[in-house]
């Protein structure tokens, strides 16, 4: 999964190197999109939040922890994402703070993501999330390298925000895989990675790229919203056996 991710990323954000593009279109795959924001907000609500919540109610913590810190990280996100806008608005998305912050935000949002999977209780719950993640990985991919090849970033900086872009997911799986085996030892590494991952996943499936939210974007489109329910019905399927 990792790999395939990572070659997913790489693939998609290989033209706009090759080519300076100044077409400001914005390319997408509706229904891929729409289903991965469904399968997110299902993963966060119904699989992460839960198993966080419950992880920190076992280790003794009776407080909501696990609502706090993914509302935090929910915030967070959303905060870079405005910041983000002011910087485009200022600068006409050419500055190298826009391209260096989305360079921040989509690393943070590929870490917690690949986090997502690497503690995944169950293949079935991993091979979803895996798929939503490839499902609108080549999007964010695309939309970064055109966002540091509009920059003023020389060559050897913009490569080097793609590619710390391109290995967060694989070195969130690994790391998330790291955190279950030291569980024993540290028993809350999990449920704080787990609210953490939850509160991404939250943002991507509302309100991630703000108003070209497929939430926001697309909820009068009955035929895409109908994939996002279908997105977010799969994870509730599958977190009868989960």
């Amino acid at each position: 999964m990792a790999i395939a991710i990572f070659l997913i990323a790489i693939i998609a954000g290989i033209w706009p190197f090759k080519k300076k593009h100044q077409d400001h279109t914005h390319l997408d795959f509706p229904a891929g999109e729409a289903i991965a924001c469904g399968v997110f907000l299902g993963a966060g609500l119904i699989h992460m939040l839960g198993d966080s919540a419950q992880g920190f109610i076992d280790a003794g913590y009776h407080y909501p922890f696990a609502f706090l810190i993914a509302g935090a990280s929910f915030l967070f996100l959303l905060l870079l994402e405005h910041v983000g806008n002011e910087l485009q608005e200022h600068h006409k998305g050419a500055g190298k703070g826009m391209a260096l912050l989305a360079t921040l935000m989509l690393s943070l949002h590929s870490l917690f993501e690949g986090a997502a999977v690497g503690i995944s209780a169950s293949l079935v719950t991993a091979s979803v999330l895996a798929f939503a993640i490839i499902a609108h990985k080549w999007a964010a991919s695309f939309s970064l390298s055109l966002q540091i090849n509009k920059s003023h970033l020389s060559l050897t900086a913009g490569l080097s925000c793609f590619l710390i872009f391109a290995i967060m997911t694989p070195l969130g799986i690994v790391l998330g895989d790291l955190v279950n085996q030291a569980t024993d030892s540290y028993h809350l590494l999990t449920p704080i990675f787990s609210a953490l991952a939850a509160g991404t996943f939250l943002y991507i499936g509302t309100l991630h790229g703000l108003r070209r939210a497929t939430m926001i974007e697309r909820c009068c489109n009955m035929r895409e919203f109908s994939f996002m329910i279908l997105g977010f019905a799969i994870m509730a399927v599958v977190a009868i056996w989960t």
